[in-house]
């Protein structure tokens, strides 16, 4: 758009001159050809001098002037003056005079626009029709005739100028609302950028609360559940009256303080429990369900319904961590005699039940969690939420205990 604005520009600067040299050449090798007096080529050549000073003098003066004023006015009416006299000479230097048509709008305020046209179109008209002035009632017929088509000429191609003007203008407007819109986002983004920043302290700060909430988890679920089960082993130890059951807990309780070693390592590295990283969920189950029952001596059973999958391994240490702490809520708590674990798999979803019939409890009555106490339901309904599912407790006093945790099943892509 800017090369051809600086194209236009060239034209209004030097067009006029060019035309006023190609109209004096043509007019003067057809001046014996048209019938031209002496005195018409004397007075055409004095015209055509005062043209050339006249283009010569607006050059210098109107050089800088962008906008229609007086002088501009005066300059295209004389102008026309020249190219009007001329062309009634010689109708060949209507080729200076057609210039009209191209500096209207720059020359003319938009009041005096179409007189200013009209005006050229009948210096044009003349030329066309065989010269000024017409000859007989035939030739102010033709000339009638060539004058209203250049008038409509003249209408159709100002009513393309005004669509192109109001295309140009659209389209200004929508670049500059364009630059307004990428000016907000690129607000926005200065915004997000910041927010972005903000959103990143935030998260490390949740992320290290989060780290905090699990490592006191892992090690609840491990190494307390761990010592526990020494302590008790340890206890059977102090009481025993002969050397073979001593040495037998004695055997339990170094087992479970290498399992609770293992699990703390593998906490602290955020790995899969150790029942996990050999075996699948239902034997992992059912080696920690057979352990915990030969632990506390209370018979217990594992079951598997429908058709096993390979869970992902988050969603596996989750239900094996909510079933040892539902174990170890019962082993020391309940005062069950027998308890059942059972894992199915249900389409898309795992449901892990753990019953016991031991003394029950109201669930609305439970205190909340103190600096002595475990992570118990609290900690249980915690990691299922944290893997988009959800922990049911039916229980009532003297009724036994259900605990039943509700996962997505996410398949292991490995």
């Amino acid at each position: 758009m800017e090369t051809v604005a600086q194209r236009w520009a060239l034209f209004h600067r030097w067009g006029p001159l060019a035309l006023l040299g190609v109209g004096t050449l043509v007019a003067l090798s057809a001046a014996d050809a048209i019938g031209m007096s002496r005195r018409a080529e004397a007075l055409a050549g004095a015209l055509v001098g005062a043209a050339l000073l006249l283009e010569l003098g607006w050059h210098v003066v109107g050089r800088n002037r962008s906008t229609p004023g007086p002088a501009s006015g005066c300059y295209y009416g004389l102008r026309w003056a020249c190219g009007f006299t001329l062309t009634w000479l010689n109708p060949l230097f209507a080729f200076y005079a057609v210039i009209g048509y191209f500096s209207a709008e720059r020359l003319l305020p938009r009041r005096v626009r179409k007189a200013g046209l009209l005006a050229t179109a009948v210096t044009v008209a003349g030329s066309q029709a065989g010269g000024l002035p017409p000859r007989g009632g035939t030739g102010w017929l033709v000339f009638g005739a060539i004058l209203g088509v250049n008038v409509l000429l003249l209408a159709l191609f100002a009513h393309l100028a005004a669509l192109e003007d109001a295309r140009a203008r659209a389209q200004a407007e929508a670049i500059t609302e364009l630059e307004r819109t990428n000016g907000a986002l690129q607000r926005a983004l200065d915004e997000n950028a910041a927010l972005h920043a903000q959103l990143l302290v935030q998260a490390r700060e949740a992320g290290v609360a989060d780290e905090r909430r699990r490592l006191a988890a892992e090690i609840h679920d491990t190494i307390a559940q761990g010592l526990t089960g020494i302590i008790a082993q340890l206890q059977v130890v102090a009481g025993a009256h002969d050397l073979t059951t001593a040495r037998t807990h004695l055997e339990r309780a170094s087992a479970l303080a290498r399992h609770s070693l293992g699990e703390a390592r593998r906490s602290v590295h955020n790995l899969v429990p150790v029942a996990l990283a050999s075996d699948g969920l239902p034997r992992a189950l059912r080696s920690t369900v057979e352990e915990w029952s030969a632990r506390t001596g209370v018979p217990a059973r594992f079951t598997v319904t429908g058709t096993e999958e390979v869970p992902h391994d988050e969603i596996s240490a989750t239900l094996l961590r909510i079933a040892q702490e539902a174990l170890s809520n019962t082993a020391r708590h309940a005062g069950a005699t027998r308890a059942g674990v059972t894992l199915s798999f249900m389409g898309d979803e795992v449901v892990l039940d753990i019953r016991d019939d031991g003394g029950g409890f109201d669930p609305a009555a439970v205190p909340a969690r103190g600096r002595s106490g475990g992570f118990g339901l609290d900690g249980m309904r915690a990691r299922a939420e944290r893997v988009a599912g959800s922990l049911a407790v039916e229980s009532e006093p003297g009724q036994g205990t259900a605990v039943s945790a509700r996962v997505p099943l996410v398949r292991d892509d490995r």
